[in-house]
């Protein structure tokens, strides 16, 4: 359904050592940089079949969160979730809500854990466990 995903950053070289530590986590490699002719950057990651990306705005705005909004990024394990975590708190997000761990409910078990990054977007790490 979804080509990739994209979010704004008001600082490239931070949100790109951000995420290229935590995206490591799921085994991808760093992020390919992009310039514009006008001069903006953009980070893509490819992995998986999927394409994850950082933009500085476009139009020079600043770059804001979208509040109700969440990135979810699959892992594998309970493991890969707290290793994703744990790789975007020591980058500089913040952890929020529950701990790292099993959620159950109406879809079954599923390990959670969520950070904001550096720009205040929500992240989900989720690995369905049954």
């Amino acid at each position: 359904m979804f080509s990739h995903v994209m979010i704004g950053t008001n600082d490239i070289d931070r949100a790109k050592a951000f995420y290229d530590a935590v995206l490591a986590t799921l085994g991808a490699s760093p992020a390919m940089i992009n310039e514009a002719a006008t001069g903006h950057k953009r980070a893509f990651y490819f992995h998986g079949g999927g394409i994850f990306a950082i933009s500085e705005p476009i139009n020079d705005q600043p770059a804001t969160v979208a509040n109700g909004s969440t990135i979810g990024f699959a892992c594998d394990s309970l493991e890969q979730v707290q290793a994703f975590h744990d790789a975007a708190v020591a980058a500089g997000g913040t952890s929020i809500e529950d701990p790292p761990g099993p959620r159950s409910g109406a879809m079954g078990t599923l390990n959670l854990a969520y950070v904001l990054d550096p720009d205040g977007h929500k992240l989900c790490m989720l690995h369905r466990a049954g």
